[in-house]
């Protein structure tokens, strides 16, 4: 039997190259498909390997009738209706570690950014000015920072931060004592952490528990002159709360590289705010992390499709179907 694999969007040369080796494999790769297109192509795909630019939902499953597989290259789902796919038993996988380095060194860079205003800095001497007074910032050392998700990215903040001489305190109601014990974090109740944070990162996943998280009341609870750092999911926060909790002064500056709707509307309440920090969600997208989640994310098909065998499974539930 020949197994059909359709790369619905722009992946790395390596993968492709891995998924070709295998005589039983036939690879179409258009690139980055519009809807209608995507469609017409998946009706006889054994597995698509996706990104964040393909929206694998009832829909589209529903003109793909031989799907087996989807996996995504990179760490969120949130593309991908799991439930449309456990019921029709497609194995939803992803590459949860290939970018872990990528955006743990992005959420960091936007802290040290936001703390010695390198952006606004940058762009007043571009323009001319030479404004030092302006722009006279804070450093990391000794102070308190939080995490909210201490899973792979949250532990490789927690190392970074460890070397500039921070205090690491964190947030993860999933992660087992021992491994906190073990990198020398104290996990401590989410109202301690607001209460003691002198600068905020999240990593968490969302959930109904967390959508929102950051908000007027969450906000309140938190330290005067607060930094939130973002590079995780655009709904953990309220942004119409944020913007006003920066405007009043309480939060002193936030750093942005997700939003709830990408690309934000131009009429976005923290576009534009001068205590923000933005970037296009840039976090895992560098050269090293692109090829890395390519190739885990091939590997995974080629080993699901020939061999049975499911890592990384987002719908454990596909499997018993």
């Amino acid at each position: 039997m020949t197994f059909h694999v359709l790369v619905p969007d722009n992946v790395h040369q390596k993968a492709l190259d891995l998924l070709k080796a295998n005589d039983v494999i036939r690879v179409s790769a258009p690139g980055l498909l519009a809807r209608a297109a995507l469609l017409e192509a998946v009706a006889d795909a054994h597995a698509l390997i996706i990104r964040s630019g393909v929206k694998a939902d009832a829909e589209l499953m529903e003109k793909a009738p031989k799907l087996k597989a989807i996996a995504r290259a990179g760490v969120g789902v949130d593309n991908v209706d799991l439930q449309a796919a456990s019921a029709r038993g497609v194995v939803v996988m992803n590459t949860p570690g290939g970018n872990t380095i990528s955006t743990a060194e992005h959420a960091f860079g936007l802290m040290i950014a936001l703390s010695r205003h390198i952006a606004p800095g940058h762009q007043s001497l571009a323009e001319g000015r030479w404004e030092r007074k302006a722009f006279s910032g804070v450093e990391l050392k000794g102070k308190t920072l939080g995490i909210i998700g201490l899973g792979r990215i949250g532990q490789a903040i927690a190392a970074r931060a460890g070397a500039f001489e921070m205090d690491v305190i964190a947030r993860d109601p999933y992660l087992p004592a021992a491994v906190a014990e073990a990198i020398r974090v104290p996990l401590l109740d989410l109202d301690q952490v607001y209460a003691r944070a002198d600068y905020l990162t999240l990593h968490a996943m969302v959930t109904d528990e967390t959508r929102g998280m950051i908000n007027s009341e969450s906000i309140a609870t938190m330290k005067d002159g607060v930094r939130i750092i973002n590079a995780a999911r655009g709904a953990l926060i309220n942004s119409a709360d944020l913007a006003a909790a920066l405007k009043s002064g309480k939060v002193a500056g936030a750093a942005l590289d997700v939003y709830e709707t990408e690309p934000p509307p131009a009429d976005h309440p923290l576009i534009g705010l001068p205590q923000v920090l933005h970037t296009p969600h840039l976090a895992a997208s560098t050269a090293d992390a692109q090829v890395t989640v390519a190739v885990e994310a091939a590997q995974l098909v080629v080993d699901f499709l020939l061999e049975g065998v499911a890592a990384n499974v987002c719908n454990l539930d596909a499997l018993e179907s």
